[in-house]
C-alpha cells in the first residue's frame, strides 16, 4: 500500500521533467514549433480593424499576457532561451512572441490570419511553406518559433489547437508539414 501511495504521489506531484530531446530536434534543420497566439477574449476582429493599430483589435487579455510569459518559461526549461521568432503582423500573436523572450520578433505576412477570408487559405499556406523551407535551409540552429492563428496552424498541420498552444512540427525539404504533435 504504501509502494502504491508514493508512486501516486510521483505521478501526481511531481513535475514534468525538461524534454531532453526537444532542443536538439529544432535544431535539425526540419523541426519547427508553430504556436496559436495567448488567450484573446473573443473570436475574429472588430469590423473595421487595422493591422497597424492595436486598439482596433482583438488583443490579448491579462491571461493571456500571464499565459504567454509562462509558455516562455516553459521553453527556458526545455533548454530554449534564444530562438528564431516570426509573427504573424496581429498584435495578439506579436505579443505573444514579444511575452515569450526569446529574442528578436519579426513579422511574416505568411503567418497573418485570413479568418476573414477562407480562400486565401491554399495560397498563403503556400507561402507559408516557403517561408519555412527558406528559414530551415539556414545553417542557424536556434530554434524557429511561429506564432500565429487557428486557422493558419490548421491548415499548415492539419491540426486544431487552443489558445496558447504549440506544435512540434516536422517538415519535408519543401517546408510542408509532415507531422506535428502537441507540446503543451
Amino acid at each position: 500500500m504504501k509502494r502504491l501511495l508514493l508512486v501516486l504521489l510521483g505521478v501526481f506531484c511531481i513535475p514534468p521533467v525538461a524534454n531532453a530531446n526537444l532542443l536538439s530536434e529544432l535544431q535539425s534543420g526540419s523541426t519547427l514549433i508553430v504556436m496559436r497566439h495567448a488567450d484573446a477574449p473573443g473570436i475574429g476582429d472588430p469590423s473595421g480593424y487595422r493591422l497597424g493599430d492595436c486598439s482596433t483589435q482583438r488583443n490579448l487579455g491579462e491571461h493571456g499576457r500571464q499565459q504567454a510569459k509562462e509558455i516562455g518559461a516553459w521553453l527556458s526549461k526545455q533548454g530554449i532561451g534564444e530562438a528564431r521568432v516570426f509573427s504573424s503582423p496581429w498584435c495578439r500573436c506579436l505579443d505573444t512572441a514579444v511575452l515569450l523572450n526569446k529574442g528578436l520578433v519579426t513579422s511574416e505576412r505568411s503567418l497573418g490570419s485570413f479568418f476573414n477570408e477562407m480562400s486565401d487559405s491554399g495560397k498563403q499556406t503556400r507561402e507559408l511553406e516557403a517561408f519555412v523551407r527558406q528559414q530551415l535551409s539556414k545553417s542557424n540552429k536556434l530554434p524557429l518559433i511561429l506564432v500565429t492563428h487557428q486557422v493558419n496552424t490548421h491548415a499548415y498541420t492539419g491540426m486544431s489547437v487552443g489558445v496558447g498552444q504549440m506544435l512540434l512540427v516536422k517538415v519535408n525539404a519543401q517546408g510542408k508539414a509532415i507531422s506535428s504533435r502537441a507540446l503543451n
